[in-house]
């Protein structure tokens, strides 16, 4: 019995026990739901990168005060090209500078794990968050396009990201994906590196908080941040480096135009 016990639970070709098979209807009624397409294959996916990857998450937080303001400025600009300016395009912008300045993150793992390939390219996947799962598409050459033209580029990909009408090299070929939970809430998460990418940058949401400018507290708009990323290719120290200029040129957006 014990054998036999013991073979139910079998580990995986990794040596890892899986969880064992619980019938809940000992405990109470249920109901069985089979999982959306997109989850079964994000799933396996997500399972596959947590266990080949180790994931390590540096937190920082940017204050986004002086932004908000100029990302307000424009609704009127906005609202006469039809699009919606979110922050989500000034963080997409900040990244692909970060990206520049930091080609490690703008890399992937050879498949031997000998070196890395090193991206010339800037392509940014956004998590989009769809009735049947999450889902990232992939806007390419970031650095070439403006906030309005990622506006309506991300408006319509997101659109039909949740009419499941997505082509697949559109998921394909990302450097680095974004994943922003700010229009839900969180003040922070661990978000799961998108491999073979080497790190990706979460977004909770930002809020009001007294920032101390040496004589008194001002209240600002801070932003956190979440950043994970492959620990075989980048160290802690180059993490937090990496965040840091990010919060920076997010702290004054004039940055970007050097």
């Amino acid at each position: 019995p014990a054998a036999a016990a013991a073979s139910s639970v079998a580990p995986t070709g990794r040596g890892i026990e899986p969880i064992p098979e619980v019938d809940f209807s000992r405990y109470g009624e249920v109901v069985s739901e089979p999982l959306s397409r997109i989850k079964r294959i994000s799933g396996a996916f997500l399972h596959r990168s947590w266990l080949n990857v180790p994931h390590v998450t540096h937190h920082d937080e940017a204050d986004i005060t002086e932004l908000e303001a100029f990302r307000q400025s424009l609704r009127e600009e906005a609202t006469q090209r039809d699009v919606k300016v979110t922050l989500l395009f000034f963080l997409m912008k900040a990244l692909v500078r970060c990206l520049r300045q930091f080609p490690t993150f703008n890399a992937s793992l050879s498949a031997d794990g000998q070196s890395l390939i090193l991206k010339r390219y800037f392509h940014i996947g956004i998590a989009v968050d769809t009735p049947n799962g999450l889902i990232v598409p992939v806007v390419r050459d970031v650095d070439k396009k403006g906030i309005f033209e990622l506006a309506a580029e991300i408006g319509e990909i997101s659109a039909r990201a949740r009419e499941g009408k997505l082509k697949p090299d559109e998921l394909q070929g990302g450097c680095m994906t974004i994943s922003s939970l700010g229009g839900i809430g969180g003040t922070a998460f661990t978000p799961i590196v998108n491999a073979p990418e080497v790190a990706i940058l979460g977004v909770a949401r930002a809020r009001m908080a007294p920032v101390w400018n040496g004589n008194s507290f001002d209240p600002r708009l801070m932003l956190p941040l979440d950043l994970s990323y492959d620990h075989r290719v980048i160290d802690g120290a180059e993490a937090a480096r990496f965040l840091a200029y990010h919060a920076s040129l997010l702290n004054d957006i004039r940055k970007l135009l050097l």
